[in-house]
């Protein structure tokens, strides 16, 4: 027996193991999430139910700054989107940033010519979004959409999808940025399973299916894009319930066993994995049933 808290922090959900009709134990789920399944029942557990701190990073703290000056940039008229006005939002929403996360940027940031250092591998990022697309040709009808949706199984789907464009002959294409460098073909499935995650969501929400969903790679330039078919997206709901389905089974048996691979060097709970000699924490004891 334990308890999952749920992604926003909610009440937890508790869980006798003699139960197995009982209500689902993780109601909602999000691309992240299912990932970190993927990767490492474990990790899944040490971030979702034990909640672990992390480490900050640099490079997400950078793609986050970025992403904001992405959507401020679309907020602007559109012949004031160029290379000059994005760089100018840079140190505004980077003022923002430090403000809401002073603790984050203590923690990564020693002296100003770290930070310095930092904010301009954040321009050369933004510079290179210019050589990929031309904004003030483009008019967004969503930025950093959330969206939540529930399939027919009880399961609901959450996440954010970086920008929604819609042509005026109604066609749909998903564009999601990524701060790092495209990954060699072979090792793209996390990527490609994150934008049909956001492409199932929308299907199910808007009841079409999206034209086009495209992943651009600020580190180097490269965009990989999918044109996905209805059959493609019945193919990727199935495998999120599938996901699920094996979370579920792994909540309520207790068996969080690691998945040993070479992501394993970049983990923050080597301390704690038994891969590496560590014991996980208790699982946190439920909540009397009401």
């Amino acid at each position: 027996m334990c308890a999952i808290v749920p992604e926003g922090g909610a009440k937890p959900y508790c869980w006798g193991m003699d139960s197995p009709d009982a209500a689902p134990l993780v109601p909602a789920l999000s691309p992240s999430r299912a990932a970190d399944f993927m990767q490492c029942p474990l990790l899944f557990r040490f971030r979702v139910i034990d909640r672990l701190p992390e480490r900050p990073s640099a490079a997400a703290l950078r793609g986050t700054l970025v992403h904001a000056v992405l959507e401020r940039l679309f907020e602007l008229p559109a012949d004031t989107r160029t290379p000059r006005t994005a760089l100018s939002l840079l140190e505004p929403q980077w003022e923002r940033l430090r403000s809401k996360q002073p603790d984050t940027v203590a923690e990564l940031f020693a002296t100003d010519e770290e930070v310095a250092a930092w904010l301009a591998q954040a321009r050369t990022l933004l510079e290179r979004y210019f050589e990929m697309e031309q904004p003030h040709r483009l008019e967004p009808r969503e930025r950093e959409l959330r969206l939540e949706v529930a399939l027919e199984s009880g399961l609901r789907l959450r996440g954010y999808v970086d920008r929604l464009d819609v042509a005026p002959t109604g066609q749909i294409r998903v564009v999601d940025y990524k701060t790092g460098k495209s990954p060699h073909p072979r090792f793209e499935d996390k990527a490609k399973f994150q934008i049909f995650f956001y492409a199932v969501m929308l299907w199910r929400e808007l009841g079409e299916v999206p034209t086009r969903l495209q992943l651009m790679y600020l580190g180097d330039g490269g965009v990989r894009w999918y044109e996905p078919t209805e059959q493609e997206l019945r193919a990727a709901e199935s495998e999120i319930l599938a996901v699920w389905r094996d979370i579920e089974h792994t909540a309520r048996s207790g068996g969080w066993q690691p998945r040993p691979s070479k992501l394993c060097g970049w983990c923050d709970h080597q301390k704690s994995c038994p891969e590496f000699g560590g014991t996980p924490p208790p699982l946190p004891t439920p909540a009397p049933a009401s």
